[in-house]
């Protein structure tokens, strides 16, 4: 059942491990889900039980299918949902629109989240995620329970993203790259702000709000690319590669793999 779903949401759970996401002490630790395209109530998730249960070794095989109520609908023989899997259940139930959930433990998401210092837009990768403080889930356990995964939804709300106190954060999007980017993204605005945090003190500064006001004018305005075939018809070049960079360099590892 799924296949070639079952393989995207693999690769996407080795990415998290390949950009530093769930690697070292975490490789273990944290899984990106996707729900299934024409079959709504059903999502796809990385599982527990593998004789080697590291993102990545994951295997399309090793994905667990769930419903919304986060029950296993399809697993390999002595697999079972990851333990947190009330996180995408209830955010996927929550949110129709949402095609994504990602739950990882980056370590200065978590080590800022400890230090209960709201992040400061520190560059434009990702400034937006952190233009308002985000909101925070003010618990450090597993969100295992019903209660403790509709209460991560619900505080969420709206947002890209929550923090997870000492305990990393959740990402959710309209895709898995929108999903995984979000928390790409976040992961660099913790670590700049650490560095900041580090080198001036609690008063370092961030990006102004007046500067984060600043738009950038079309392309199709400006006279040097007015010639280019990119921008012909109001159109844009695609820009966002770290996906798909990574997705292609996964995709070539597993068939490396023989999977």
């Amino acid at each position: 059942m799924y296949e070639e779903e079952k393989r995207q949401v693999a690769i996407a759970n080795r990415i998290l491990a390949e950009v530093g996401l769930s690697n070292g002490v975490t490789a273990s630790l944290g899984h990106i889900s996707m729900r299934v395209p024409g079959h709504p109530e059903h999502f796809i998730v990385k599982g527990r039980g593998y004789e080697i249960d590291a993102l990545p070794r994951i295997k399309p095989e090793d994905m667990v299918v769930c419903d919304l109520e986060g029950y296993r609908v399809e697993a390999r023989p002595g697999a079972m949902q990851c333990f947190e899997v009330k996180i995408h259940s209830c955010i996927l139930r929550d949110h129709p629109e949402i095609m994504s959930v990602c739950h990882v433990h980056p370590r200065h998401t978590v080590l800022m989240s400890t230090l209960q210092k709201a992040l400061k837009p520190m560059c434009n990768e990702g400034s937006a995620i952190v233009r308002k403080p985000l909101p925070v889930w003010n618990k450090s356990r597993l969100v295992q329970t019903e209660e403790d995964g509709a209460g991560v939804s619900k505080i969420m709300g709206d947002a890209r993203a929550v923090l997870l106190r000492g305990h990393g954060a959740v990402t959710m999007g309209v895709s898995m790259e929108q999903t995984f980017m979000t928390m790409y993204n976040l992961e660099e605005q913790a670590r700049m702000n650490w560095q900041a945090l580090c080198a001036v003190g609690p008063d370092y500064p961030g990006i102004p709000e007046e500067l984060l006001n600043e738009t950038n004018p079309s392309r199709t305005e400006l006279d040097h690319f007015k010639d280019s075939e990119t921008v012909i018809g109001n159109s844009a070049p695609r820009v966002g590669g770290v996906w798909a960079h990574y997705t292609k360099m996964i995709a070539d590892r597993l068939k490396e793999e023989g999977l």
